[in-house]
């Protein structure tokens, strides 16, 4: 047989001039040599093992996760595991498994598109909510304010005069300014649930000066607007409202057909027999029994109340709602919430135990931010103090260059949108049109955010193609469908202008965080005294 036939002899050995050291037990590093056969020995075998491995990310025991990307909210082990050096022994390999089986036992952190941060000062509670890690809402509560942030309390007022031709009522509350109380005024919604009653009586003909009246706080006093009140009190649950002394019956528009059928069977087994009961969004797939428990609790609290008001005529209050905090967490905590980090032991204590009374699987989301234990402060960790900033400038920057303009009037609030640097890459009406959506999506945003209400016109930059502009009114609509707050939106019409209305329930982001200037009285210029 000739030598070029002969199958070539693998090399174990080092070769002349390699000064590494022979490869020993475990050893993974790769031969000198690679073998012409495609065998290799266990050495190689190994290194390359190791050496995928690490092309492809961290071992499993290690903190990169797969395809090398890290792992969100992985606790750190306390020894990472050598990707490419195997153990030698059984049981080593035992150990390792071992390892591997409690690493896959984790606990991570919910699954959720929104994170609430709650920050406690001794003047206020800030809330903040993120989607992501964007802030799409701040809600500011002061403390032990008996005059501003009264929303949702219950009250024995006095009528102190009928006015028939604006159709209210200046009422007294025990509060420095009146409220008012309009004909007809109920605590809900008409687009928002069914079988809302209509009251066609002039106002003279229902309520009188000097009357005493049960009423609740619909609307916080704004500006020099007093509160708005409304005689048909309300008691908000989890998952109904209790009407009192009322025949009303409704059930959320939100829901679907079939769930809005299904609960229609139960309200006749849960509806006490002298109140109404509205069944709210969060009621779906909520059982009879939670249901009947949560509008007896109510039923009660409506009892407590009632004897409240037999013991005086005089205007006070008789019924708190809870604390801001708490309340938010009533309307929206929900899957959706992967969590909810609260700086303040007692707010804490008191948010944990209102949602395990009320919606216990939820109650592990509720956690508290330790201040001594952490390195940063709650509202630094997630960057709400940078985005507040932002939230509070006039001028907002879209991604591709273009900017928004935000001017706050009495009347109204204007949003001028402008290019910028956008300056596109095909044609002008392309280039608008694309900065167009881009504005329409941060508008919704920003609306959300600064807690913008009343009137709202917004400039969007002149489009001659009709079908583009319907585009752009549709983004807005469809971006504005995330806001709980009801919004009404008309076409964008031949100037470029949308008209529309967001309803108003506090005051702005800007007001509650600021006040006015003594100076220029928050005209933002001062007059020379020359004149």
């Amino acid at each position: 047989m000739s030598d070029e036939n002969k199958s070539p002899v693998p090399v174990t050995g080092p070769r002349i001039g390699d000064t590494r050291p022979a490869p020993q037990i475990g050893d993974t590093r790769p031969s000198s040599s690679s073998s012409s056969n495609g065998s290799a020995p266990s050495g190689q075998v190994g290194a390359a093992n190791g050496a995928r491995r690490r092309r492809g990310g961290r071992g499993r025991g290690g903190q990169g996760g797969q395809g090398g990307r890290p792992v969100a909210n992985a606790r750190p082990v306390e020894a990472p595991v050598e990707a490419s050096a195997p153990d030698v022994g059984e049981g080593a390999g035992q150990r390792t498994r071992g390892r591997r089986r409690r690493g896959g036992e984790r606990k991570t952190r919910a699954q959720g598109r929104y994170l609430m941060c709650v920050h406690t000062t001794k003047e206020a509670t800030h809330i903040a909510t993120l989607e992501g890690r964007s802030m799409v809402e701040y809600t500011v509560a002061k403390a032990a304010d008996e005059t501003l942030q009264i929303d949702g309390n219950i009250y024995v007022g006095r009528i102190q005069n009928v006015l028939p031709g604006m159709e209210l009522a200046f009422v007294d509350i025990g509060i420095p300014k009146n409220a008012v109380l309009y004909r007809g005024d109920v605590t809900f919604d008409d687009d928002d649930v069914d079988g809302a009653p209509t009251n066609n009586k002039r106002i003279e003909e229902m309520i009188r000066a000097g009357q005493t009246i049960v009423c609740q706080v619909t609307k916080n006093a704004i500006g020099a607007k007093g509160a708005r009140l409304t005689q048909e009190v309300s008691l908000p649950g989890r998952f109904a409202v209790l009407v009192p002394n009322s025949s009303t019956v409704g059930i959320s528009k939100r829901l679907a057909d079939g769930e809005r059928r299904r609960l229609r069977k139960i309200i006749d087994e849960v509806k006490p027999q002298r109140h109404g009961v509205i069944i709210r969004t969060a009621a779906e797939g909520v059982s009879a029994e939670d249901l009947a428990r949560d509008v007896a609790s109510l039923a009660e609290k409506w009892d407590a109340i009632e004897a409240e008001v037999a013991k005086s005529n005089q205007p006070r209050l008789i019924y708190r709602d809870l604390d801001l905090a708490v309340r938010v967490l009533r309307e929206e905590l929900n899957d959706d919430y992967r969590g909810v980090l609260i700086d303040d032991r007692d707010l804490y204590e008191k948010v944990r135990e209102y949602v395990l009374a009320v919606n216990p699987e939820l109650a592990d989301r509720i956690e508290y931010y330790d201040r001594s234990t952490e390195d940063l402060p709650l509202f630094e960790r997630y960057f709400v103090h940078e985005q507040l900033h932002r939230a509070l400038d006039r001028k907002v920057f879209l991604p591709s260059g273009g900017s928004l303009i935000i001017e706050r009037t009495e009347a109204l609030t204007v949003v001028d949108v402008n290019t910028g640097k956008n300056v596109g890459k095909t044609n002008l009406e392309e280039t608008v049109f694309r900065n167009n959506l881009e504005a329409a999506e941060e508008v919704a945003r920003q609306l959300r955010l600064r807690d913008i209400g009343g009137i709202i016109v917004i400039d969007f930059i002149d489009m001659e193609s009709k079908a583009n502009r319907d585009a752009v009114a549709s983004a807005l609509r469809q971006a504005l469908s995330r806001d709980k707050t009801r919004t009404q939106v008309f076409d964008i019409s031949e100037l470029g202008l949308v008209e529309m209305t967001r309803k108003r329930v506090n005051e702005g982001l800007l007001e509650s965080v600021s006040s006015v200037c003594t100076v220029c009285d928050g005209r933002g210029f001062v007059l020379s005294t020359g004149l």
